[in-house]
This record gives C-alpha cells, structure tokens and sequence, in this order.
C-alpha cells in the first residue's frame, strides 16, 4: 500500500507545484502592465486586484515622453511632486484594459482608490493613455475620448492655468462629457466634435450624470465636478483644489 501512498503524495506535490507556476506565470505577467493592453480574465483568478492599481514616481522613461509635451518648458511644477499611475478599466466591450495617468501626487492616491472602484463595477472607460501621445494636443486627446490628467497648459481663449497644470484635475470620456462655454461672441465647445452630447437628456453611453457612479466616486473623495457649475459646463472634469 506504500506505493499508492507515493503516488498519491506524488500527484499531490505535482499539483501544488503546478498551480505554483500558474500563480507565479500571471503575476509575472503583471509586473510590466502595457499601457493599452488587454488583460486576460483569468489573470484575475490568480493575480491580487491591487497589483494592477499601482502609484509610481514618474520613470525616467515617461518623464523623456512628457518633455515638451504635457512637461513644457515653462513648466513650474516638480517632478517630484506628479506621480505615474498605473491601473485597469473596462472598455464598452466589457475588456479590462491597462491605462496610464500623470496626476499630482496629493491626489494619487484618490485616483488609484476610483479607478479600482469603477472598474470593480464595470463603469466603462474607453481609454485612459497619457495626453503626451497626443502631443498634448487636449483636442485631439479628447476627440479619442481618451481620458487624462496633468497637462501644463492654459484654458483654451484666456491667459490662466488650467487646474490640470497642476495635475489637480483629470478628465473622463471627454467626448461624451464635453466642454461649453457661450459667450455674447461665440460658443467655445470642446471638442468640437462633443457637440452632439451637450443634450444631456439624451441616452448615450459614458455619460457622466449627478446619479452617476463616476461623479459619486469623485465627490465622496472631495473632487468638484465642472458638470454642477453654471458657467462654463464642464462635464468631463473633476478637480481637487487642496487647501
């Protein structure tokens, strides 16, 4: 009966070792998210949830993207004051795709908790890579929908700083949550082509409501959404101003 004994301690030691290696496969896997990428869904049967919402010190390598770009040269703020978010978000398609986001480091950690929030609730965000390969062209960012943070930049037709100079302020799915700002001269939307969402009665997707889960996230960590202000409206933006 020895025998059956080693066989089975055997398959037993085997099995052990070959859930090891799948546990180590997927967590080694994860430890150079790719920007953009789609995770597999049973990644997530071995890997922690909290590896894939990670805080960073801005890499050599991202900072080299961000120069002249989201970092230009009249830029005031440290370095060492932005940190590189790393994270995960469902797509419309359902995907969990790897995104990326520069934001100051008093709100890195409010960022991390809400996108591992919105994700656990499958709140789609289409994509969420840095603004710098979009030149930091925040048109052209947002008419790929494409969600953002820091950018040293000035508010479109005026001489003062955006909030997301500092790295206070982040956009989401701002194709779908415009800016609008009408004056006795003209009417400033952004992007121009959001203009079909500035109906917000009407039902289409990644629309950022006050029944939101997205607006309630950022409120109850202290954000202020441009979308309740009565001029300009700015429904893609959430902004932290510490005190």
């Amino acid at each position: 009966m020895k025998w059956i004994e080693r066989i089975i301690w055997t398959l037993a030691l085997m099995a052990v070792a070959g859930l090891a290696y799948i546990r180590f496969h997927y967590w080694n896997s994860t430890r150079s998210l790719t920007p953009g990428s789609i995770i597999p869904e049973q990644t997530f049967n071995w890997v922690k949830m909290d590896r894939f919402f990670q805080i960073y010190d801005i890499p050599d390598t991202i900072f080299s993207l961000m120069q002249g770009k989201s970092y230009k040269d009249n830029c005031t703020i440290p370095r060492s004051d932005l940190k590189y978010l790393v994270f995960i978000h469902r797509n419309l398609e359902g995907n969990a795709v790897v995104g990326e986001m520069v934001v100051n480091q008093l709100i890195a950690t409010d960022i991390i908790e809400i996108m591992e929030q919105l994700f656990l609730k499958s709140y789609p965000i289409e994509k969420a890579r840095l603004i710098d390969y979009y030149d930091a062209d925040d048109e052209t960012s947002m008419r790929d929908n494409n969600s953002s943070g820091f950018n040293w930049r000035f508010i479109k037709g005026t001489d003062k700083l955006s909030n997301h100079s500092t790295g206070l302020a982040v956009d989401i799915n701002p194709l779908y949550n415009p800016y609008y700002k009408s004056t006795k001269r003209r009417e400033i939307i952004q992007p121009q082509t959001g203009q079909p969402y500035l109906d917000r009665t009407a039902d289409f997707p990644f629309k950022i409501t006050e029944e939101d889960l997205c607006h309630a996230l950022f409120a109850a960590h202290g954000f202020t959404w441009g979308g309740s202000w009565e001029s300009p409206k700015d429904y893609q933006h959430f902004e932290k101003i510490e005190q």
